[in-house]
């Protein structure tokens, strides 16, 4: 019989346990099948756990597991592993082989405390279909006219494929509420494996920058809303880059998790091209 794997538990992009984004992470996952994955991911309950099976080419291989289904790609999941690497070998440099191709991610310690830092893959920022919008303004109760005219909606990809939705009042931005067994039955509809992603543009950060308000409906298990949601941070940055909306090199910061109570904050530097770059520390829950 095959041991139970060690589970390590991290909060991501937060240095507080009790914020942030919770993830699971298995660091030695060789001997585990898909099922063995899956029922973890489900004991664990966080939005994902992520599962180290194997090492090719100098990367290692690395998988994530909701509690309901296999996703193709965890931002906060990569940075709590890569966090939980750093602490067993050092800091540096390390690649993951994910669904969705190579994930670089490097570590190292900033103002005492450990930060990683993931290179996305190639991001790529498409229209919302007509019928698919209203299909999202149905669920959250939010009309065209909440939204900001500076940022139209788009489905933005930088791993997983997220609709991005920026509101501009900020009471609409925190009074929209949903039904979660909607929600995951339209994200099932069409293959959104990660989150639904809606933002309020804040005021512009100190250094030129933009900051955004973000709530990510994910709705699986007892979780409806993520605190952390780096994937979709790094889908937001290629979707300003897309749109003109930032003058590439630029700095974005996020802020999530207000809404279930576990504050975050990601940082994300968009390049002219390439991957976009997603930052965060991440502690270990007790």
């Amino acid at each position: 019989m095959t041991p139970a794997p060690h589970v390590l538990r991290y909060a991501a992009f937060t240095s507080d346990p009790d914020g942030g984004n919770p993830a699971g992470v298995v660091l030695d996952a060789a001997g585990l099948d898909d099922a063995d994955m899956l029922r973890i991911a489900g004991e664990v309950g966080y939005a994902e756990t992520a599962f180290l099976t194997g090492e090719r080419g100098g990367a290692r291989d690395i998988r994530y597991f909701s509690p309901v289904a296999e996703v193709p790609f965890c931002g906060h999941a990569t940075v709590a592993t890569a966090i939980a690497i750093a602490e067993r070998e050092g800091a540096g440099r390390v690649r993951f082989a994910t669904p969705v191709g190579e994930v670089g991610i490097e570590t190292a310690q900033v103002d005492g405390a450990l930060r990683a830092s993931f290179t996305s893959v190639e991001p790529d920022v498409e229209e919302v279909p007509h019928d698919v919008l209203a299909a999202l303004f149905a669920l959250t109760g939010l009309s065209a006219d909440d939204l900001d005219e500076r940022h139209p909606p788009r489905i933005a990809f930088a791993g997983n494929r997220h609709p991005v939705l920026v509101v501009a009042d900020a009471a609409a931005f925190d009074g929209f509420a949903f039904d979660p067994q909607a929600a995951r039955a339209l994200m099932d509809e069409h293959g959104w494996k990660a989150t639904i992603t809606v933002l309020r543009r804040l005021t512009d950060a100190p250094d030129d920058g933009l900051r955004f308000e973000a709530r990510n409906i994910f709705p699986v298990g007892a979780i409806t809303e993520d605190p952390a949601t780096g994937a979709a941070a790094a889908a937001v940055g290629g979707y300003l880059r897309a749109l003109g909306a930032v003058e590439p090199p630029a700095r974005v910061l996020i802020a999530q998790g207000r809404h279930v109570g576990r504050p975050s904050e990601l940082v994300v530097d968009i390049p002219e091209q390439g991957g976009i770059v997603v930052s965060g520390t991440a502690v270990a829950i007790a």
